[in-house]
């Protein structure tokens, strides 16, 4: 049997992909922020980037090439890649406001996942798995257990800010600028619904990595 090594695991099939995802997202951050009238260009790279997590995944289980490594990648360039383009966002308006809504949702992201992973490190088990989240709030079960709800949430957040791009840097005078409007409509309730289970997976992972200090500290 072939021994792996640490090489190996860095170029898993999966992992190649995540290094993509990362290229593409920070090529869109820079068109964002360097060539703003590429709208269309830094838009199609950040898509792709977001498309890439679904490829991922699906080259890990087919090639069997899971990996800490890869959830780590993953996880990081998903919560990087958010909190990147809602600080671009933030940019973009002289909304107070506006800029006060894109920071609070970067902070409620990035300290609700990272709440949620140490919860799993600490039970042992994975983040999203049903038996991590057994005890957990509804809607943290409903989220990982349920992919639709967990796809339209997380599609609709992504696209919310998406949307919001053209919305912020052009003047909507193009054909078809009405749709983008639409499909917000549509996009918008996922976004909020997906702020509230951030809330919940927060409160509901603190609670579940006191609960085991406070087993710990009962055995001792």
């Amino acid at each position: 049997m072939k021994t792996t090594t640490p090489r190996d695991v860095l170029l898993y099939y999966p992992n190649i992909i995540g290094y993509g995802r990362v290229v593409a997202t920070l090529s869109s951050f820079y068109c964002m922020l360097f060539q703003e009238d590429r709208i269309i260009l830094a838009l199609a790279l950040y898509i792709g980037s977001f498309v890439g997590d679904l490829f991922d995944g699906i080259m890990a289980r087919k090639f069997d090439q899971c990996s800490q490594f890869g959830g780590m990648l993953d996880m990081i360039t998903d919560r990087c890649s958010t909190a990147g383009f809602l600080v671009i966002l933030a940019t973009k308006t002289q909304d107070k406001y506006l800029q006060a809504v894109f920071t609070y949702l970067l902070v409620l992201d990035v300290s609700s996942h990272w709440a949620q992973m140490v919860m799993g490190y600490t039970l042992n088990q994975h983040h999203k798995s049903g038996s991590a989240n057994a005890e957990r709030f509804f809607l943290v079960r409903w989220f990982y257990g349920c992919y639709p709800f967990f796809g339209y949430l997380c599609v609709g957040a992504e696209f919310t800010y998406i949307i919001m791009y053209p919305i912020l840097v052009s003047d909507m005078n193009f054909h078809g600028a009405d749709m983008l409007y639409y499909i917000m409509y549509i996009m918008l309730p996922a976004c909020l619904m997906k702020q509230i289970v951030n809330v919940a997976q927060l409160c509901s992972a603190c609670y579940a990595i006191a609960e085991q200090d406070a087993n710990k500290k009962n055995k001792s």
